[in-house]
């Protein structure tokens, strides 16, 4: 199976092949819009593997949630792709493609949504794969319920934005993990499956999780809390 990937859901942004369980992934260069340099870099992929487009059994994409901008690059790019290679689609929750990463059975998904705000949510690591266990938030920081058991793994770059979520996490038993972030490789993995289970979607349906549609806050509610016009 051959699957490519891309993931701009945050500022890391990545694209990767995954050619019949060999995965090979390249990242973005930092400090330049991922609009700029995904496609090239996808086509760099591409072409230092020998393949064609043509060739592909699959398009994923990190649907998010995430940074607005990032979750419309790699929606866009996943669009433009599969329609003129008429290739299906699978989109892929960020949250979980964090989860995904660690070698641990309970897991909460932390990102900072930016605006003083998480968007968080609780993972299993099963053998028949990784299982959401109830929604996906958006909280402040301070209002996230932490789990009450032990044996739980945090990831996720809210962690770091937010110092005192850190340290309530610790307090709490919580293992901490912030450098985990969405990536394109964690993304074809958990695309394997469900192209292979016939789940992959029509290009015209993909769509970035937002969560939320409120994108800004106004300046009466920044000065409001402080900030500034």
């Amino acid at each position: 199976m051959l699957i490519l990937a891309l993931d701009t859901t945050t500022d890391f942004g990545s694209c990767a092949l995954w050619i019949d369980g060999e995965l090979r992934q390249l990242d973005c260069p930092p400090g330049r819009p991922h609009s700029e340099t995904l496609l090239p870099l996808v086509r760099q992929l591409m072409a230092e593997a020998g393949l064609a487009f043509s060739q592909l059994d699959g398009i994923a994409f990190g649907c998010g949630p995430g940074a607005f901008t990032g979750l419309r690059v790699a929606c866009g790019v996943t669009q433009g792709l599969a329609v003129a290679w008429e290739t299906p689609v699978v989109p892929v929750c960020s949250l979980a493609s964090m989860a995904s990463q660690l070698a641990a059975t309970q897991v909460l998904a932390l990102l900072d949504a930016r605006m003083g705000e998480v968007y968080a949510a609780r993972y299993e690591n099963r053998v028949a794969g990784i299982a959401q266990c109830g929604d996906i938030r958006v909280v402040l920081p301070v209002g996230l319920e932490l789990p009450s058991e032990s044996g739980w793994h945090a990831c996720g770059n809210a962690i770091t934005a937010y110092p005192a979520l850190a340290e309530r996490l610790k307090t709490a038993g919580v293992a901490i993990h912030p450098d985990i972030l969405p990536n394109a490789g964690a993304v074809a993995r958990l695309a394997v499956p469900q192209l292979a289970a016939g789940k992959g979607i029509d290009a015209a349906l993909a769509a970035p999780l937002y969560i939320r549609d409120k994108v800004a806050k106004t300046v009466a509610e920044r000065l409001g809390e402080g900030g500034r016009a």
